[in-house]
């Protein structure tokens, strides 16, 4: 019966990659603990197994009075004691003696049986940790096996990953049986084994599934800067390129639309824009709120925020429904996001105060050209109008006293203005 130990310890060696000494060393340690339950057990014992015949042999320690035997004891987590450690002390002023019991060796079959299958479940539990440990952050498909209002199990082969509550897209359902794509976002160690924790709402689901239907951006190519994410509902991703003549926001949608499509699908029908990432910060604003059109972008570099002028009939199109398109354009671009429509604009322009304070008056021109874009010029000193459409303060002033004296006043041709501000226009 020792030998077939010695044979089973080797085969386990073999096929879970659990080493032989390991092996040995805790069934001396099981052996020990079964040994110190016989009747008449010595207080002090060691056993040993040749790893050769598998001879189990059972001895009683004397030690001399300067080692505190206490000292060696090696406790489990019931705080039994399964052996002592002589690593620290010379075992040649130690007295052996041979105590082996007469049935012991079937105590030592039943016991190694339990220590093998035992040894067996905590190499392979180690061998699944170490194998998703490194894994976190990367793309799995698995299959779902069944769900509850916790969480979801995930077959991922040899291992159930949990997709809880928290990382579920409310607007899904995970039936049993249906194959789905997740990203790893943690893995612990437990007594039960490696637990593997999966996500469907993180960021980097949609990161991974691109990189699986972009090459582009598989070969580093095409780089997905940020992503904002509404999970179920609606994603934007910031895309830029690395190479000369490769449009980032064409190799994501592909063909026809089939690499984004595919993306769609397996997002259940997330809706995804792709935005072209700008270094400059009113470009990427205004690219972000697509697909609204953006008349003009005013930013305050100093706050990180920036007001959104847009026409009139885009203005819901740019807030979005409940205000998700601007709500996703701010956290796509990290800047605070206002947004007017051009009335809206004209009139807070029109409404505006000059207190004659110089300082306050400095800034841009307020004139609109006849492009429907704001001057990009500065105003005069003491002014709302820059040197271009000076004339322009004149005209209100007349206009004002023509109201006042009964229309009198004459009005200038209007294509003077319409003049004004096409030169705006070319400055």
């Amino acid at each position: 019966m020792s030998r077939d130990i010695i044979e089973a310890l080797r085969q386990i060696e073999k096929e879970k990659g659990v080493g032989f000494d390991a092996l040995l060393s805790a069934l001396e340690d099981a052996l020990h603990s079964a040994y110190k339950k016989t009747p008449n057990a010595v207080e002090h014992a060691k056993v040993e197994i040749d790893p050769e015949e598998g001879d189990i042999r059972v001895y009683q320690l004397t030690f001399p009075d300067h080692i505190d035997v206490e000292a060696l004891k090696v406790l489990n987590e019931e705080g039994e004691e399964i052996g002592l450690d002589l690593s620290s002390i010379d075992e040649s002023e130690i007295d052996k003696t041979e105590v082996t019991p007469e049935d012991f060796g079937r105590i030592a079959a039943q016991t190694a049986k339990q220590v093998i299958l035992q040894r067996i479940r905590e190499a392979e539990r180690d061998l699944m940790y170490d194998e998703y440990v490194d894994r976190v952050g990367e793309l799995v498909t698995g299959i779902v096996q069944q769900s509850d209002q916790r969480y979801t199990l995930v077959e991922l082969g040899r291992v159930e990953a949990l997709l809880p509550k928290s990382e579920q897209i409310e607007t899904e359902r995970y039936d049993h049986g249906a194959r789905i794509k997740a990203v790893i976002v943690k893995v612990q160690n437990s007594t039960k084994g490696p637990q593997v924790i999966l996500s469907r709402r993180s960021d980097e689901l949609v990161k991974k599934l691109f990189e699986l239907e972009v090459p582009e951006i598989d070969d580093d190519l095409v780089e997905i800067r940020n992503v904002a994410r509404e999970p179920g509902y609606r994603c934007k991703i910031a895309v830029v390129s690395h190479a000369d003549g490769v449009d980032p926001v064409g190799a994501c949608v592909g063909p026809r639309g089939s690499r984004v499509r595919m993306v769609v699908s397996e997002l259940r029908g997330e809706r995804i824009d792709i935005i072209p990432y700008h270094d400059d910060p009113a470009r990427f604003v205004a690219k972000a709120l697509s697909p609204a059109r953006v008349r003009e972008v005013i930013v305050d570099d100093e706050d990180r925020s920036a007001t959104i002028i847009v026409p009139d009939d885009q203005l819901s199109l740019a807030i979005g429904k409940e205000g998700q398109n601007a709500r996703l354009a701010s956290k796509l671009t990290g800047w605070r996001i206002d947004i007017k429509s051009q009335s809206e604009m004209a009139q807070t322009e029109a409404e505006l105060t000059y207190s004659g304070d110089e300082d306050e008056l400095t800034g841009q021109c307020v004139a609109v050209t006849a492009s429907g874009k704001r001057c990009v010029n500065q105003s005069l000193p003491a002014s709302r109008y820059c040197g271009i459409h000076a004339d322009r303060a004149t005209d209100e002033e007349a206009a004002a006293a023509n109201d006042a004296d009964g229309g009198e006043a004459q009005e200038k041709p209007a294509t003077v203005d319409k003049q004004t501000e096409d030169v705006g226009e070319q400055g």
